[in-house]
């Protein structure tokens, strides 16, 4: 229970749930076999058994935790607050996986955030006239308006720059939504296989044909830093910063790192009811997401089981995966299982070690989970009032409270310090923080008047210097050195404070199951993504034991919440199983 705290150190406790048996939602109850078994109920987990279920496999979902959806869950820490306790915003989603389970039927209720983007400068003290601050959004014209404050130049040249970022995003949608090519299969192997091989690269023609005469720039884009390309574009450092913080949120990377340049791209995919860009909340926090998609798998006919956790995935003599054993020996057996867990829990904590290659061990051990992600959600009674854009109206949410509001961010130097510290195992001293205050559009997160406040800090490492454990105290000290922050550009937040939970690295590890408290399941750099992800000997979601398939955020293409990696994997086993 570290790092849920109320204001003044006072420890907020909650009863662990009382045990369920093997009693799943819905009534279900667990049989001794199955045609698969997804371990986790994470949004990966449950797109991948409502499309195994589509295709005739009976699933059973089994979770460790007492409530489904990893980190993209809702859970009430504060009473009376709901928190979208680690995944906090929804853009990246698939729009055939939107399409494809229904999400709108089963209730899911968006509410989009335009303008999206948020940044207010320090102030210089001055009392005459507000800090200046950047507002970007949907709209190209205003946006032109806001960016013209800092540099006219700018303004001008952010049209075409988006312009080439959603031409090179809408150029990889082929590769995001199919799993990488079989090489291994393409040069070996029967003339069938072979066939079936070949066609698996079909995706990454079609993306070097969309991307034409651009191809040069994708390239750059994926292997140069993210400030040679803002720099090439900009001269003001409130916008080439506030573009960065795409580039190195939830990376343990600075801006001037090479190939930082992709993250930046991975989260200008997204795509809503059909327009791009958006970025919207959801009703009832993320954990709705999870929700549909558990209901969307249980119309279709699949189980899903929390307070399931898995002890041991079985492996027989021949190397072949025949189902999983629980924490407590109940056996269910399976034609096929498929982990949402990350690569390191699946293969070193899952798998038996004897059913593993000892090179494939080996590079699975050279995964970087390193994660610069500490977590605050905090339970206020009243807006955060920004000197930049003071309130007009007590109570009533601007604009600007309805973006991410991104502070400590008015260059990129800045951030390259705060990666810098944290090297060094210290806290960054001005955290780059993203701050949303998803209450300001949902009112069924708060009660009135109050809100919920999500805090996406970096850069922390995982262990502080000469490699302690972080403590109570630790956590408590940081979170004020947030709050501190806060105050300089939005005075009194610090009296509206409620309660607060502090998860760093650590914690988000024990609590969610995320490696090195990594969101993306392994860093996105690229010498782990597309052919080597999760490893380079192994891609395309099998592992070497037959009949164990990954379907996390460990595959491709990664994290965020998108369900490709459970669509993707759950498509990859039907079809093995259909060619045995």
């Amino acid at each position: 229970m570290a790092g849920r705290v109320l204001a003044g150190g006072r420890q907020l406790g909650r009863e662990p749930p009382g045990a369920r048996g093997l009693t799943g939602l819905a009534g279900a109850t667990l049989k001794s076999s199955y045609d698969a078994v997804v371990i986790g109920a994470g949004h990966n987990g449950l797109v991948a058994a409502s499309y195994l279920q589509q295709a005739g496999f009976d699933t059973a979902v089994v979770e460790r935790r007492h409530v489904v959806g990893g980190a993209a869950i809702t859970e009430e820490i504060v009473p009376g607050f709901k928190f979208s306790r680690a995944s906090y915003v929804l853009s990246l989603l698939r729009p055939q996986i939107y399409k494809d389970l229904e999400l709108k039927k089963f209730g899911l209720k968006l509410y989009p955030r335009d303008p999206y983007s948020f940044n207010p400068l320090p102030s210089d003290g001055s009392v005459s006239r507000p800090p200046p601050s950047l507002l970007l959004g949907l709209d190209m014209q205003e946006n032109q308006r806001s960016i013209a404050w800092f540099s006219a130049r700018d303004a001008k040249a952010y049209a075409e720059y988006v312009q080439l970022m959603e031409k090179l995003a809408w150029a990889v949608e082929p590769l995001i939504d199919a799993p990488p090519p079989d090489v291994p299969g393409f040069h070996g192997g029967p003339l069938g296989s072979r066939l079936r091989a070949a066609k698996s690269f079909l995706p990454a023609l079609s993306c070097v044909r969309r991307l034409g005469k651009d191809l040069p720039k994708f390239y750059e884009l994926l292997t140069a830093p993210t400030t040679k390309i803002l720099d090439r574009w900009f001269e003001s450092e409130p916008l080439k910063a506030t573009l960065a913080t795409d580039s190195v949120i939830g990376a343990m990377v600075s801006p001037r790192t090479p190939g930082s340049g992709y993250v930046l791209l991975h989260h200008v995919m997204g795509e809503l009811e059909g327009v791009k860009g958006m970025w919207a909340y959801v009703e009832g926090g993320m954990g709705a997401v999870s929700t549909c998609m558990a209901k969307c798998a249980i119309s279709r006919g699949a189980s899903i089981f929390t307070e399931a956790e898995v002890q041991q995935v079985l492996v027989d003599g021949t190397g072949r995966s025949t189902g999983v054993v629980l924490c407590g020996g109940t056996e269910v057996r399976s034609k096929v299982v498929l982990s949402n867990a990350t690569p390191h829990v699946t293969f070193t904590q899952l798998t038996p070690q004897d059913a593993l290659p000892a090179d494939f061990l080996r590079e699975v051990s050279q995964i970087d989970y390193t994660s610069p992600v500490t977590k605050i959600n905090v339970a206020v009674d009243r807006l955060p009032n920004f000197l930049a854009a003071p309130t007009e109206r007590a109570g009533q949410a601007m604009a600007h409270h309805r973006c991410s509001i991104h502070l400590n961010t008015w260059d990129m130097a800045c951030l390259d310090r705060g990666y810098h510290e944290a090297l060094q195992g210290a806290p960054s001293t001005r955290p780059m923080m993203e701050l949303c205050i998803p209450s300001a559009l949902d009112p069924t997160l708060a009660p009135p008047g109050s809100h919920v406040v999500s805090l996406f800090t970096q850069y922390t490492p995982y262990l502080l210097a000469g490699g302690r454990a972080w403590t109570q105290a630790d956590r408590e000290a940081y979170g004020d050195r947030v709050f501190d922050c806060i105050e300089e550009y939005a005075p009194g937040f610090k009296s509206s404070v409620i309660g607060r939970e502090i998860l760093t690295p650590a914690d988000l590890e024990r609590e969610f199951g995320l490696t090195g408290g990594n969101i993306f399941h392994g860093a996105m750099s690229l010498d782990q993504l597309y052919f080597t992800r999760p490893v380079a000997s192994h891609v395309s979601y099998r592992s070497p034991v037959r009949g164990l398939y990954l379907c996390g955020s460990g595959a491709h293409p990664g994290g965020g919440v998108m369900g490709s990696a459970g669509r993707n994997g759950a498509l990859v086993a039907v079809a093995d199983c259909k060619r045995r």
